[in-house]
């Protein structure tokens, strides 16, 4: 067997990275895709690697040089028209020696697991294109197939639909020809084509006329998990850097991106906190028959948010500021609104200390493993430290330590007599017990208790982090009418408004998707505690902070489950309060992702 590779193209998405190289010099984790390639190829015992080269050829030859000898031999055909042709004219140019022998076809842009070749090269049917069921970040040509993996169709980009994505699959850009369908099918119809279509075409457009007939000898070879990526501009380079990271370089790299998950769609995401049921189908359906229309007009200005926020939690208009997330109020109310010294509990979402200026920082460390506290605790440590401003995140972050609305009455009060301005973060006090009665977003306690500003994200309990939503809520009328001259004008965009718009249509829903999931934390408590090496601490959020007790440490146990069963938990022995002990947060996903975390850690 040999294989030939496709490397003449310019690589013109890559920008810079090609701009003196072809594509696949470009590196990823340090190490460049043809050497990676090359040095797959090289375990393979195989006769010879022909690579048919173009756009900067000479540098790319240069380059690899006399490096694999003794491993491979590899030769070269020259593309001179690299920059008129596509690569179905690079085939053709390899049709003889692509007519000697069995041949494992690639192109250079690729970076994949090793098994993958393996898995082609053992299955037994000789002619076999890999594939992989369609995801979000798939581009190119995909294919149909039956029951049987013959490939019913190809379908070239423009005659993808949305519609049919359950259906589709990707080719991999990874295929195995025997000699005899190269000589008898694929090297005649490839002829034929660029005789009847010109050479600025596809190969794989071949193999949609082959397999248009009857009785074609090409399958589908379907991947499971294994990991493959193509690269053809700089994100996908970055992507790619993450997908074959190891060890701690992957956690970092995950942990670097703050979110967008979503192009990773095998991650199980235990890390970031949000609510599994909701919104409602319901609720999806008319934002998505609203999308051309929000898509394409500007969302209204400060005045109209900031009503339709007020009607979002029934309090008064000028009670209220919208932001772009909880995260642009934070960064507004602690830089431009704390003066003096603030009190923090610790740990905490280390986005608010963040703002603050070190030496303007008073922390409380509750002295015990759960880190739980009390008002009262939190009266007795912060009392006579001449604090002007305290922070609460209640529940708290990560600890799930939560206050009762009653304790939480009498801290109000008594930070009004000390003069000390207190900030309740309540993202996560629709996931606590009683719910609809513990929100302090109340026309009266806000008019009742002007020093105390309540933050609240729409992103957590809500389920909608996309979004960007958040608000803060205080009777300090004159910090609120600040806030709202110191965030952009349009800060919040019309998806955003348009989902605040009609909540209150689908507010029954909500209440019954909280408690819908505060049934399954129970039982995903009940769970966890069976795990031998976690000591779970109970919660009134959506999140179980667990110290991890014997057999792993925290990084160890991350990195295991990040590395192996593609499961992202959050490690929290970094954070200054733990002192270096052990504690890992889980997020609190819906029944089946719960159950295969369970699963997962009773396994190991």
């Amino acid at each position: 067997m040999q294989a030939i590779i496709l490397a003449a193209g310019m690589g013109k998405r890559l920008g810079e990275l090609t701009k003196e190289n072809t594509k696949c010099m470009i590196e990823v984790n340090g190490v460049k895709l043809i050497d990676r390639m090359l040095t797959q190829l090289a375990e393979l015992n195989l006769k010879r690697v022909v690579l048919v080269v173009g756009y900067q050829a000479d540098n790319l030859m240069q380059y690899i040089g006399n490096r694999y000898e003794g491993k491979l031999k590899i030769e070269y055909i020259l593309n001179p028209i690299y920059d008129k042709t596509n690569n179905i004219y690079s085939l053709a140019l390899a049709k003889k020696e692509l007519q000697e022998d069995d041949t494992l076809l690639l192109e250079s842009d690729l970076v994949f697991e090793s098994r993958m070749l393996n898995l082609i090269i053992d299955n037994p049917y000789p002619n076999l294109a890999l594939v992989a069921k369609y995801e979000t970040w798939m581009d190119g040509t995909m294919v149909r197939i039956d029951e049987d993996n013959n490939i019913v169709s190809f379908v070239p980009k423009k005659a993808f639909k949305y519609a049919d994505v359950p259906f589709y699959f990707k080719t991999c850009n990874i295929y195995k020809f025997s000699c005899d369908f190269s000589r008898n099918q694929y090297v005649p119809f490839l002829e034929a084509y660029s005789r009847a279509m010109g050479n600025n075409e596809y190969y794989e457009q071949v193999l949609r006329v082959i397999t248009a007939l009857d009785k074609s000898a090409l399958k589908a070879l379907p991947i499971t998990d294994e990991k493959w990526y193509e690269i053809d501009d700089i994100q996908d380079k970055d992507i790619a850097e993450t997908i074959f990271s190891e060890g701690d370089a992957l956690m970092k790299k995950y942990h670097s991106r703050y979110g967008g998950y979503w192009r990773f769609p095998h991650l199980k995401d235990f890390c970031y906190l949000v609510n599994p049921y909701f919104p409602s189908a319901r609720m999806k359906d008319e934002m998505r028959a609203n999308f051309d229309t929000l898509l394409t007009e500007y969302p209204s200005g400060m005045a109209v948010n900031s009503l339709i926020a007020s009607k979002y939690f029934g309090i008064k208009q000028e009670l209220v500021c919208v932001g772009n997330g909880a995260a642009e109020l934070i960064k507004c109310l602690i830089e431009n609104h704390c003066s003096g010294k603030t009190g923090f509990i610790l740990p905490t979402f280390e986005e608010y200390p963040n703002r603050s200026l070190p030496e303007n920082a008073v922390f409380f460390t509750p002295e015990n493993r759960d880190f739980s506290y009390t008002a009262d605790d939190v009266i007795g440590y912060f009392g006579g430290k001449g604090i002007s401003s305290l922070l609460l995140i209640n529940p708290d972050n990560p600890s799930g330590n939560y206050i009762p609305f009653n304790q939480l009455l009498r801290l109000i009060d008594w930070t009004g007599k000390q003069g000390i301005r207190l900030i309740v973060d309540e993202s996560f006090v629709d996931f606590t017990e009683n719910h609809i009665q513990n929100s302090l977003l109340k026309n009266s306690i806000l008019e009742d208790n002007p020093h105390m500003t309540v933050v609240k994200s729409i992103s957590k309990s809500y389920g909608v982090p996309g979004l960007r939503l958040g608000i803060v809520a205080s009777a300090d009328t004159d910090m609120i009418r600040s806030m709202r001259k110191e965030v952009a004008i349009w800060n919040i965009n019309s998806f955003g408004e348009f989902y605040m718009q009609i909540f209150n249509k689908y507010e029954k829903d909500y209440f019954d998707a909280c408690d819908k999931f505060i049934a399954e934390r129970e039982l995903f408590y009940n769970e966890l505690k069976e795990i031998p090496f976690l000591r779970v601490i109970p919660s009134q959020a959506n999140y179980f902070l667990c110290e991890v007790t014997g057999r792993f440490t925290s990084a160890e146990l991350t990195g295991l489950l990040l590395q192996k069963y593609n499961i992202l938990v959050k490690d929290c022995g970094g954070k200054s309060a733990f002192s270096g002990r052990n504690y890992i947060r889980i997020a609190v996903r819906d029944r089946n992702d719960n159950h295969y975390l369970y699963s997962t850690l009773k396994a190991l």
